[in-house]
């Protein structure tokens, strides 16, 4: 009898140690949250619609800081705009890593600046940060590198006469020319091969990003990885890119003049040739792999731009009110010929308050870049151990009704005060906020105010839909949005 019982008295030790092995570590002291399943975390918290939804309805329930487990990987939560200050800002270098990205781990290992972490990162960031704002930097400020597209986009616009199209490939193609403009020297024709090359493969690798199945990665990478999926495209994709950027560093090192750098790319060459001359060759930042990872990292960037620009339009279609005060403005400060410059912003309340909502109600990156704790870290009362995974939920901050009066309105009320002057809020933060910002803020606000003011100023919109007839649920809602289709038409005023 007692013989018989011995194998199910193992089954229950067995079970009964496996249940304490999947129990959140009490010893790291980390904030309450769901109890997680050994293995698969807290798999069953996950809402079918994704992340967002899930961590929503976890945040009323335990507050604005929690737990969660992605597989065995523990994820600190942070929601709301108080608690992503204290975090980033106020403790915005123990918050200074990097967090793990599972999808893109394998591809980007820790390097280029969006990836990298401690002294590696504080290097690449300041680098890229100084380069950026010098241009300055060969025949063209930044201003006038945006001047340029827009008018090119513009003669684009007009051939189409009127016509309704999808305006999606040309949102992508100025956004992507800004930027090969700083790092290669020079913008592409929209109809270049080599560009056009870049294009898909850059939208193909966002689209799966934004995937639902980019969150299930998160969840069960030990599993995934060892089957074909979407991530093995996305690998071959960037492969293909880092190609394209190796085939243009080369051409630039053929041509390089160390006294007059004309774009990003000299200036990186300039750094290595440096390094090599002080022989720390083998231990410095500015190495090939952080180069080439380091420019694929600032094109990221472009789609999030081009997607304000599509979610803009539509938005605008969807209230012609809205879009008549805009261009009322445009042609009062600015006029009907003089193109539109950036010291115009000042005088522009208005605008500026229908830009920066566009980008409160978008939400197009509702779960911001994963953090991580740089040490053992002590954050409102709990221990965070080194290395844990922080997620900051910007749509937590977009849609607090502490801050903002109309959460599901597309209202610029929320930035205009009571004499319709524009009102900064502190509590706007697409772009991040603390040591790791976005490295493009300056440039994407530049390039949103830019391209916008001249499209309304040089164009009516149509639509062949009435307004109460557009759809603006995004087709697309996981680590990043993506609007829906729709036409649109340019009249000549």
């Amino acid at each position: 009898m007692v013989l018989s019982a011995l194998p199910l008295l193992s089954i229950l030790i067995g079970l009964l140690l496996f249940w304490f092995w999947g129990h959140p570590n009490s010893q790291s002291h980390l904030p309450p949250g769901p109890w997680p399943l050994p293995f698969l975390g807290n798999i069953l918290q996950i809402d079918h619609k994704g992340f967002l939804e899930s961590f929503q309805a976890l945040q009323e329930k335990y507050g604005d800081i929690f737990t969660i487990y992605l597989g065995s990987r523990p994820i600190v939560i942070l929601c709301g705009y108080e608690a992503m200050r204290e975090a980033l800002v106020d403790q915005g270098e123990a918050f200074s890593g990097r967090g793990l990205i599972t999808i893109t781990d394998s591809i980007f290992q820790g390097t280029g600046v969006f990836f990298t972490s401690g002294k590696s990162w504080k290097v690449l960031w300041q680098f890229c940060m100084t380069t950026m704002k010098d241009f300055g930097m060969g025949k063209h400020s930044i201003e006038e590198r945006i001047k340029e597209e827009v008018q090119c986009l513009v003669k684009e616009l007009q051939k189409y006469q009127g016509a309704y199209l999808d305006p999606t490939f040309l949102f992508r193609s100025i956004s992507v020319n800004i930027v090969c403009s700083i790092i290669f020297g020079e913008r592409f024709h929209y109809l270049d091969p080599k560009f056009l090359q870049l294009l898909n493969l850059l939208k193909d690798t966002f689209i799966i990003f934004s995937s639902f199945y980019a969150q299930v990665f998160e969840l069960l990478s030990g599993i995934l990885k060892h089957f074909p999926g979407p991530q093995i495209r996305m690998y071959s994709n960037i492969q293909e890119m880092k190609a394209l950027i190796a085939e243009s560093i080369e051409r630039h090192q053929e041509t390089l003049d160390p006294s007059a750098p004309q774009d990003f790319i000299d200036a990186f060459l300039i750094c290595m040739d440096k390094a090599r001359a002080r022989l720390d060759w083998g231990c410095s930042e500015f190495n090939s792999t952080n180069f080439i990872n380091t420019v694929l990292s600032l094109f990221s960037g472009t789609d999030t731009t081009s997607t304000t620009l599509l979610y803009g339009l539509l938005l605008l279609l969807k209230n012609p009110d809205i879009l008549e005060k805009v261009q009322m403005e445009i042609n009062k400060v600015i006029g009907p010929h003089r193109p539109p410059a950036l010291e115009d912003r000042a005088k522009m309340p208005y605008t500026s308050a229908v830009i920066h909502e566009i980008q409160r109600y978008s939400d197009l990156t509702p779960i911001g870049l994963p953090h991580c704790v740089i040490r053992d870290t002590h954050f409102r009362g709990y221990h965070l151990p080194k290395e844990t995974t922080v997620y900051p939920i910007m749509s937590s901050v977009f849609h607090d009704p502490c801050h903002f009066e109309k959460l599901d309105t597309f209202f610029p009320g929320h930035f205009l005060d009571a004499e319709s002057n524009f009102k900064k809020q502190e509590d706007f933060i697409p772009f991040s906020m603390g040591k790791r910002f976005c490295l493009g803020e300056s440039l994407a606000r530049s390039q949103l105010f830019l391209f916008f003011t001249t499209m309304l100023q040089k164009f009516s919109l149509g639509c062949p839909k009435a307004p109460e007839d557009i759809d603006i649920t995004p087709r697309m809602n996981g680590l990043a949005k993506i609007p829906p289709v729709y036409q649109i038409s340019f009249l000549p005023h």
